[in-house]
């Protein structure tokens, strides 16, 4: 067992820009460094915590909510918390920034048409036919972090140099364990 800090990295970024690829690659790369460490991921929450809430400015913020709380809980319990969602609004990033522990924002960015080829779901397509409203980036806006504390362009690096530079970020902010001793 090791003994290190809580954290919320907090992936933002359009669909299909990386940021659930990047935390799984993570997550297993702190957890075989004997880490706590816990994944939140907008798809798999939507299914439960927020399966009641739409789409709409009010319901995205209200499901951002409700994940900063359990993120909260984690991240001052000494848990890295990896939360992947597209998050459209400063505002309500600058949020969750404030109500975590040890907040990192990293801007997961691609270029809307290389999201757009990635899109195994096929929801861009649904959205620019019409078929999807308030689907951000096409619809409905995206606001770009201005200052994020790490920018990821997924679209120029692999995935493994993503990951090494999220890694240099948690060392360089005494983020990563270190052995507790006998």
């Amino acid at each position: 067992m090791t003994n290190h800090p809580g954290f919320t990295l907090w992936f933002t970024g359009l669909s299909g820009a990386g940021k659930t690829t990047v935390a799984r690659a993570l997550y297993t790369r702190l957890k075989d460094l004997g880490m706590r460490v816990e994944r939140l991921d907008g798809d798999v929450v939507r299914e439960s915590l927020t399966k009641d809430l739409g789409f709409s400015k009010e319901d995205r913020e209200q499901n951002i909510e409700r994940v900063t709380f359990v993120a909260k809980l984690l991240s001052r319990n000494n848990v890295a918390v990896l939360a992947s969602f597209i998050s459209p609004y400063a505002k309500t990033r600058d949020y969750v920034r404030n109500e975590t522990t040890n907040f990192i924002e990293v801007h997961v960015s691609a270029p809307l048409a290389v999201c757009e080829e990635r899109d195994v779901k096929g929801m861009y397509a649904k959205a620019r036919a019409g078929e999807i409203k308030n689907f951000t980036g096409i619809s409905d806006p995206y606001e770009e972090p201005t200052n994020p504390d790490i920018l990821l362009p997924t679209h120029e690096q692999t995935l493994e140099e993503s990951v090494e530079m999220l890694v240099q970020e948690l060392s360089k902010r005494g983020l990563l364990p270190e052995p507790i001793s006998n």
